[in-house]
C-alpha cells in the first residue's frame, strides 16, 4: 500500500510539472486602439464647388477608428484578427467596418514557416509593399504566404487570388472589390551581412490587373500582367544610415476606362541620415519617379495625346506618405488626362528628441515633374512639413502636423485648379490602445 501511495504521488508530481511548463506555451491577448484624427484641408487639389456655386477654400473633418486586436500564441502557430471601423463624425449610416486582419501563422524550428490569411504586408522601407496607415483605412492582402527565416537569409512567397463573387461560370471579371488587383505573386528576400551593418533585398513581383467591360465586345474582360523588380540597401554604421533602392516596372497597366496598356517605367531614390546623438538628427534624400512624356498643359483642352506606352511609375502598395510629402497629392489624386508626369523629390530635413516622451521635425520637400513639359518650367512647387508626437504613456499618444506647399503655374495647370498655388493642411492623431488582458496556460 505504502509502495502505491508513493508511485501515486510521483504519477501526480509529474502531471503537475508537465502542466506547469505547459502553462507558459499557450498565450491569449486582447487589445484595443481607438484612433480619433482631425484635419483641416485647403488647397493642392482640384477645387469643388457647393451648393450655392461658390468656391470651397478648405474642407474640415474629423474621424475615428476603432480597432479589436485579439492574437493567441503557441510553439509552432500564431493567430491574429483585427476588426475595425471608421466612422467620420456625423456620418449617417456608416458602414465602413471590415475585417482588418485575421491569419494563421505555422513556423518550425528550422525557420519555415506559413501564413495564411488577411496580412498587413510591410516590406523594406515600405515604398512598394506598405500598410500605408496614414489613409487610415490601411492597407491588407488576403494572401498565402511561405517562407524561410534564419542565419541572416529571409526568403518569402506571396500569392494571392481575388474574386469578389462565389461565381459558378466566371472567374475572370473582378471590380469593387477590396483589393486593386486580380492576382499576385511576389518573392522577396533579404540578407544580413554578418558582423558587418549591412543589408540587402530583392524583390519581384507579378500582379495581374482587371481591364476590360463585360458589355463590350471590343473591350472583354481580362486579366492583364505588370511585373515590379528592383533592390533595396541599407548600410548603417554607428553614426550614419544610408538607404537606396531602384524598381523597375513592365508589362501592361489598366486605366480608369479599363483599356489596357504597355508599361515602361523606372524609380530610384537615395536617403542619408545622421545621427549624432539620439536627441537630434539630419537627413537629406533624393527620390526620381519616371513620367509621361507629352503631357497636354492646356487648360479644358482634350489631350489630343496618345501614348503607346505609359512612362509614369506606380508606387504600388506603398507607404506613399512616408516619401513625397504629407500631403501628396502626387499619386492619391490623379493628374490632369489622366496622364502622370512623374516627379522629382528632394528632401532636406532636421529631427530631434527634446525630451524623452516628445518628437519633433521638419522636412522641406522640392518637388518637380520628371518629364519635360512643351511650355512650362518643371518646378511644381515648394513643401515643408512640421510633425510633432508626445507619447503620454505607453498606451497614450497625440500626434500633430502642418503642412504648406507654395505652388507654380505648372502645378496649378496640371492640376487644372489654382487651388494648388498655396495649400496647407494641418492634422492631428490621438491614439489611446490599452492593453484589455493576456492570459497564458
Amino acid at each position: 500500500m505504502k509502495g502505491k501511495t508513493i508511485s501515486l504521488f510521483l504519477l501526480l508530481a509529474s502531471m503537475s510539472s508537465w502542466a506547469q511548463t505547459d502553462s507558459l506555451s499557450n498565450q491569449l491577448s486582447l487589445g484595443l486602439s481607438f484612433m480619433t484624427h482631425g484635419e483641416v484641408r485647403g488647397g493642392g487639389l482640384p477645387e469643388s464647388s457647393s451648393g450655392d456655386g461658390s468656391i470651397e477654400s478648405k474642407a474640415n473633418f474629423l474621424m475615428g477608428r476603432t480597432r479589436i486586436n485579439v492574437n493567441y500564441q503557441r510553439p509552432g502557430l500564431e493567430a491574429h484578427a483585427v476588426l475595425q471601423n471608421l466612422a467620420i463624425w456625423g456620418m449617417k449610416n456608416n458602414q465602413t467596418l471590415n475585417l482588418y486582419e485575421a491569419w494563421a501563422k505555422m513556423s518550425a524550428d528550422c525557420g519555415l514557416f506559413a501564413q495564411v490569411g488577411r496580412v498587413a504586408l510591410a516590406y523594406d522601407d515600405e515604398r512598394i509593399i506598405g500598410p500605408n496607415d496614414f489613409s487610415m483605412m490601411a492597407l491588407s492582402h488576403d494572401v498565402v504566404r511561405v517562407g524561410y527565416e534564419g542565419h541572416g537569409h529571409k526568403a518569402h512567397a506571396i500569392l494571392a487570388y481575388n474574386q469578389n463573387a462565389q461565381n459558378v461560370y466566371s472567374t475572370t471579371y473582378y471590380k469593387d472589390g477590396s483589393q486593386p488587383y486580380k492576382t499576385m505573386q511576389t518573392l522577396w528576400y533579404h540578407y544580413d551581412v554578418p558582423r558587418f551593418p549591412l543589408g540587402a533585398s530583392l524583390l519581384f513581383m507579378n500582379v495581374g490587373l482587371q481591364a476590360g467591360e463585360p458589355d463590350k465586345l471590343n473591350n472583354q474582360p481580362r486579366t492583364e500582367y505588370q511585373q515590379m523588380w528592383g533592390g533595396y540597401v541599407k548600410f548603417a554604421p554607428k553614426y550614419l544610415t544610408l538607404e537606396g533602392s531602384y524598381y523597375r516596372q513592365t508589362g501592361q497597366t489598366v486605366n480608369a476606362t479599363m483599356y489596357s496598356k504597355k508599361t515602361d517605367a523606372w524609380m530610384g531614390s537615395v536617403l542619408a541620415t545622421v545621427n549624432p546623438s539620439d536627441k537630434y538628427g539630419v537627413k537629406v534624400g533624393y527620390d526620381y519617379l519616371s513620367g509621361d512624356n507629352y503631357v497636354p498643359v492646356i487648360y479644358g483642352g482634350l489631350g489630343m495625346v496618345y501614348h503607346d506606352v505609359e512612362r509614369g511609375f506606380n508606387p504600388l502598395f506603398g507607404s506613399k506618405f512616408k516619401f513625397y510629402g504629407m500631403m501628396d497629392f502626387f499619386y492619391e489624386s490623379a493628374y490632369t488626362q489622366g496622364f502622370t508626369p512623374g516627379l522629382q523629390n528632394a528632401c532636406i530635413g532636421v529631427f530631434g528628441k527634446p525630451t524623452d516622451k516628445l518628437t519633433c521635425s521638419a522636412d522641406y520637400h522640392y518637388l518637380a515633374v520628371a518629364t519635360t513639359l512643351a511650355d512650362l518650367n518643371r518646378t511644381l512647387g515648394h513643401s515643408i512639413d512640421l510633425q510633432a508626437s508626445y507619447q503620454f504613456t505607453k498606451d497614450i499618444s497625440l500626434a500633430a502636423g502642418y503642412t504648406f506647399m507654395v505652388g507654380t503655374e505648372t502645378m496649378d495647370r496640371l492640376k487644372q485648379g489654382n487651388s494648388s498655388k498655396y495649400a496647407r493642411w494641418g492634422w492631428f492623431s490621438l491614439v489611446v490602445s490599452p492593453s484589455l488582458f493576456t492570459t497564458k496556460w
